[in-house]
């Protein structure tokens, strides 16, 4: 017993440690950000990524703002032959930009951080997922078009190496018409 509480402590230090080193845009305004988004690029390291990534591609985002102050954000992507939703509320916390999630479909946690927006171009989001002793980074790059600035597409990927993930944790979303028009 011991040795499963000291591994959920640890667990939960290696969580905060990992995400405590992450920014927080500076001077977040929460109402900028909501409207519809393109998924561009997505970078984990958890093992359901790596095994789907070559399935996977672009998606629509939307974030609306809740009437407590809080977003639902709706992804909309294209699944085999239809198109699936993701739904999830981001709570917004003590600090502008900084949100908490729980996913109602698979229990686990997301702490999740606007690490840099320019508003009307693009969103650089960090989240440290965690499922009991699982605790996965993901780095994820929005769009308000469906293709950004290659130098854009570079501060992603150098972000997501900064977070200790690899080329083989990053994929920048292929195109497609899919599910596009459905957010």
């Amino acid at each position: 017993m011991k040795g499963l509480v000291l591994s959920f402590a640890l667990v939960a230090l290696s969580a905060l440690c990992a995400s405590g080193d992450v920014p927080v845009q500076p001077d977040f305004k929460q109402d900028k950000i909501l409207g519809k988004w393109y998924g561009i690029g997505l970078a984990s390291n958890s093992a359901w990524f790596q095994a789907k990534k070559s399935l996977l591609k672009m998606c629509t985002t939307v974030i609306t703002p809740t009437a407590d102050g809080n977003l639902d954000v709706v992804a909309t992507f294209p699944k085999q032959d239809r198109c699936e939703k993701k739904s999830m509320t981001y709570r917004k916390t003590e600090r502008p930009g900084h949100y908490l999630s729980k996913s109602p479909r698979y229990g686990s946690d997301h702490n999740i951080r606007v690490v840099e927006t320019n508003y009307d171009e693009y969103i650089l989001m960090h989240t440290t997922k965690t499922k009991g002793t699982e605790v996965n980074t993901i780095v994820s790059l929005f769009g308000r078009d469906k293709s950004l600035r290659p130098e854009l597409v570079e501060k992603f990927e150098q972000l997501a190496k900064e977070q200790g993930l690899s080329d083989a944790n990053i994929l920048i979303l292929p195109q497609t018409d899919s599910c596009m028009s459905e957010a």
